[in-house]
């Protein structure tokens, strides 16, 4: 055991050294500061050795290890279940306090809560900090104190609460991290984690659009996203330097922002949406289930173009444009009749910006399950949402080369007999 006491920073959601609370907290904490990171087996090993988020978040570790060698020091890796992580930490390394930024989901909050308690065996303070968003848990409430389950309100609220305050960045200074251990830190290849770097790549971020966000965010040829929501999800870029460009730039842009800490502060407040229905009643749907159609919409072979061209760009790429994600949601729920869940566990394997609060609020919203949902009775046309935002087939023809094709599948169900059956499920449930 070395035999200086240190503070320890434990990175999560938040990759990056600059504007990170409580990375810049540990830094003036008066103590040499040991900056961590864990890859979790209990998350990694369900995982494909080659999942593109992992490549993703091991290059952004080792971005950080290179700027925290320009000082000295160097960011350490370990592997594990991180409470055996912590055990080994606590031998390794006289720790005086902990450090690190809150995360709100059920899974992440039950291991804070057991290595919170491992450290008070020891009297460690544990130090969480707000950081990947701007107000969190029950911050933004009703006047009778509940928490919001309608976007508008919510929005008008968080608003009302804002002020510029909440925005700013914090910088950690060279002579603050002058106090990072350990000196002379290796940083691990990938393949001796036992990770297999991924062919699909997480793209830059793109701001240069954000001014006609509002104009052009419907349509999928244009091609003319953030791409973003990675960035945000892993942390490389902090909230409120979105919140803050947003502010500039586009009201539309700072709404979509405003419905990420909506849905995270749902999933917090109501735990149980995690694998239930938010409106207990559609726990009655009689869903389908037919596996080969659900084999269909994941491989993209539906016979809607639309549909197909989606589900073909997660499956290559990571990403699906949002438009398309309502469409392709609305299409499993209720053009098939299959669970949400099963949409959402599939969408959660293959999306980059997999985030479990943004994931189920948006498929518990197509599928009217959810708070604040689309009506049971709004069932989007797949023509006619071609019509609307891919006139030219432009989208289309890029992820679907083969749709005019004799050999592209003929529509797997018709949309009329679809919309009927749909309505009469839901609403032998209301």
């Amino acid at each position: 055991m070395e035999n200086n006491k240190c503070s320890v920073f434990w990175f999560r959601r938040d990759l990056r050294v600059h504007d990170n609370t409580g990375l810049h907290a540990a830094l003036k904490s008066g103590n040499k500061v040991v900056p961590i990171f864990i890859f979790d087996t209990q998350i990694t090993e369900k995982l494909p050795k080659d999942d593109a988020r992992i490549s993703f978040i091991y290059d952004s570790l080792k971005a950080i290890h290179e700027e925290f060698q320009t000082t000295g020091g160097g960011l350490k890796i370990y592997q594990g279940n991180p409470l055996d992580v912590w055990k080994q930490l606590l031998a390794e390394y006289d720790v005086a306090q902990v450090y690190t930024n809150r995360d709100y989901e059920p899974y992440a909050t039950e291991r804070d809560d057991a290595i919170a308690t491992l450290l008070a065996t020891k009297k460690i303070p544990f130090h969480t900090f707000k950081d990947q968003v701007i107000f969190e848990k029950k911050e933004v409430v009703k006047k009778d104190g509940t928490p919001y389950t309608v976007f508008t309100p919510f929005k008008n609220q968080w608003l009302k609460q804002f002020s510029p305050q909440e925005a700013l960045k914090v910088q950690p200074s060279k002579e603050l991290l002058d106090a990072l251990l350990p000196r002379n830190v290796e940083f691990p290849p990938m393949a001796h984690l036992g990770f297999v770097r991924s062919s699909i790549a997480v793209k830059p971020v793109a701001f240069n659009h954000l001014e006609d966000y509002d104009a052009i965010r419907d349509f999928p040829w244009m091609d003319k996203t953030s791409y973003v929501s990675p960035h945000l999800r892993f942390g490389t870029i902090s909230v409120r330097a979105m919140v803050s460009l947003a502010l500039k730039t586009n009201a539309t842009y700072l709404s979509e922002l405003i419905w990420r800490e909506f849905f995270m502060q749902i999933l917090f407040n109501f735990p149980q949406v995690e694998k239930r229905c938010f409106k207990s009643k559609y726990e009655r749907v009689a869903w389908r289930n037919n596996e080969e159609e659900f084999e269909h919409w994941c491989n993209g072979t539906t016979g809607y173009p639309i549909v197909d061209a989606g589900m073909r760009e997660l499956n290559a790429t990571g990403y699906m444009h949002n438009r398309v994600r309502m469409i392709t949601a609305s299409f499993l729920c209720k053009h098939l009749l299959i669970d949400w869940r099963w949409g959402e566990a599939y969408f959660a394997s293959k999306l980059l910006d997999y985030d479990l609060s943004a994931n189920n609020g948006n498929w518990q919203w197509a599928a009217s399950t959810g708070c604040d949902a689309v009506p049971y009775f709004r069932i989007f046309n797949p023509t006619e949402q071609v019509k609307k935002f891919d006139k030219q087939r432009a989208y289309i023809k890029k992820w679907v080369p083969d749709v005019e094709e004799l050999t592209y599948p003929q529509p797997i169900v018709d949309h009329k007999f679809a919309r009927e059956r749909a309505l009469k499920t839901y609403k032998d449930v209301q």
